[in-house]
């Protein structure tokens, strides 16, 4: 495969064949995230022909694939017809595939129909990461993110629409401690409202440095601590109502390792958080040194 690195996918895709269908993020305005910003990464998207070529240079490899993640950040913001020619070129090539899944800006399905979804979930995807990071819009707002509780909301209501699945992150520490209630509270309600499929947490980090996220929120923005993530992921634990949500804190960013199904075990992992809030030390917490973005 040739891709223009750095190449990045969600943890659960690292047994899939990453298919680099466009590179860099075409918004990449977000202040927390410094994945695109190096300058190969500028935003561009392969011909139709080109990934073609590189799936049937797959398919002759004899390789056994099963799972495609459609990189970079955004692939979702191309065009249903050019998505479907991508899909069609999987199926020719690739027929053992049995899921593809991609990226997913909420901005991406504006213009995109549930219909339309549902075509490419036929074409076999059926599968969106979708980085909502809050539901809270004055958090939204400083982060530079472009959305809303709103824009989110119908997003994933689309996806879900299209029978296709949603795996939405959320962001803990966002907000800082000024906003960490509203945060998790709103980012809690825009999850009751959507039912995603799939929710995790990642704790909020700067591996380059906090001066431009800090700049949006005008100097306010004080990092939480241990305690202070542990209370915020309590809190949103706290508001969510969902249905058979499978949730997972266990991103290598996260201090505390949390995973269950919503709500069924709610009280369990609650039962954790306050442990690790009232016993320190009894709960097993990754140290620095194991954390990574």
């Amino acid at each position: 495969m040739r891709y223009v690195e750095p190449l990045f996918r969600p943890p659960s895709e690292a047994r899939s064949l990453i298919l680099q269908v466009t590179n860099g993020c075409s918004w990449n305005r977000c202040t927390f995230c410094e994945m695109y910003t190096a300058p190969q990464k500028r935003f561009s998207f392969k011909q139709p022909h080109e990934i073609d070529a590189e799936l049937a240079e797959i398919a002759s490899s004899g390789l056994a694939v099963r799972r495609i993640f459609l990189a970079d950040g955004d692939a979702m913001t191309l065009s249903v017809r050019r998505l479907k020619l991508i899909l069609q070129s999987i199926r020719r090539h690739l027929p053992g595939v049995q899921r593809v899944s991609s990226y997913c800006l909420p901005r991406n399905l504006r213009h995109k129909a549930a219909a339309e979804l549902a075509e490419l979930r036929e074409l076999g995807l059926s599968l969106y990461y979708v980085g909502c990071e809050s539901g809270d819009n004055l958090v939204l707002d400083r982060v530079s993110k472009g959305e809303t509780f709103n824009s989110s909301l119908d997003a994933l209501r689309k996806i879900k629409d299209a029978g296709a699945k949603s795996s939405v992150m959320v962001l803990n520490g966002m907000g800082g401690s000024r906003y960490s209630d509203q945060h998790a509270e709103n980012s809690a309600l825009l999850m009751n409202a959507a039912q995603p499929d799939y929710l995790a947490t990642l704790v909020v980090s700067f591996p380059m440095g906090m001066a431009r996220y800090q700049a949006g929120f005008n100097g306010e923005f004080q990092p939480l601590d241990q305690p202070g993530l542990f209370r915020e992921i309590k809190l949103l634990l706290e508001t969510l109502e969902l249905d058979q949500t499978i949730f997972r804190s266990d991103h290598a960013s996260n201090y505390l390792v949390l995973k269950g199904t919503l709500n069924k075990d709610k009280q369990r992992l609650l039962a954790i958080v306050d442990q690790a809030l009232q016993q320190p030390g009894t709960v097993p917490l990754r140290q620095e040194w194991q954390r990574g973005l």
